[in-house]
């Protein structure tokens, strides 16, 4: 199963369709019908029913089986994160200031940053605390990709006249 691996892969924004409920051969067809990759750790699945494009999940825990599917797919870093539903995979709508207020618990109505709900299921996310853990745990396993490059410095001014100079 890799369900906790889907949401780590939401988090970070990519479209990860999981559903446990899809037969071996369903979820090769969604897979190849829709240009999916498939994950799994079924090695039958893999030899067998021969996906098109498929990677092999080896580990365990679902932050190293992140590792491993972000550096076997050379995925990029996401703009942004929390930008899908964790639990259904729609797209996450922003929510404006008067209605986050109604929808958020007292103490994060404060709270900076966007607030964002799914149309799917109606979810409400917001940059809370378990936000934070959940993006420390993304930078300890996948160490340096998230980082944003820092912007070149600007350039340095020109230097002032020299007074003592007459101007050309």
């Amino acid at each position: 199963m890799l369900g906790r691996l889907g949401r780590w892969l939401r988090a970070l924004g990519f479209d990860a369709h999981y559903d446990q409920a899809l037969t071996d051969r369903e979820l090769v067809r969604l897979a190849d019908a829709e240009g999916r990759v498939l994950l799994t750790r079924d090695r039958h699945l893999l030899r067998e029913l021969r996906p098109r494009r498929a990677l092999e999940v080896v580990h365990d825990d679902p932050l190293l089986q992140l590792r491993s599917v972000v550096d076997g797919l050379s995925l990029a870093p996401p703009r942004e994160l929390f930008t899908r539903c964790l639990v259904c995979n729609a797209p996450l709508a922003d929510v404006g200031p008067a209605d986050a207020a109604a929808l958020l618990p007292p103490k994060a109505r404060a709270l900076p940053g966007p607030v964002r709900r799914c149309p799917g299921c109606g979810r409400v996310y917001w940059p809370g605390s378990h936000a934070r853990r959940m993006r420390g745990a993304l930078e300890s396993a996948l160490p340096g990709w998230l980082r944003v490059p820092d912007p070149p410095d600007p350039p340095d001014p020109p230097d002032p006249p020299d007074p003592s100079r007459p101007p050309p």
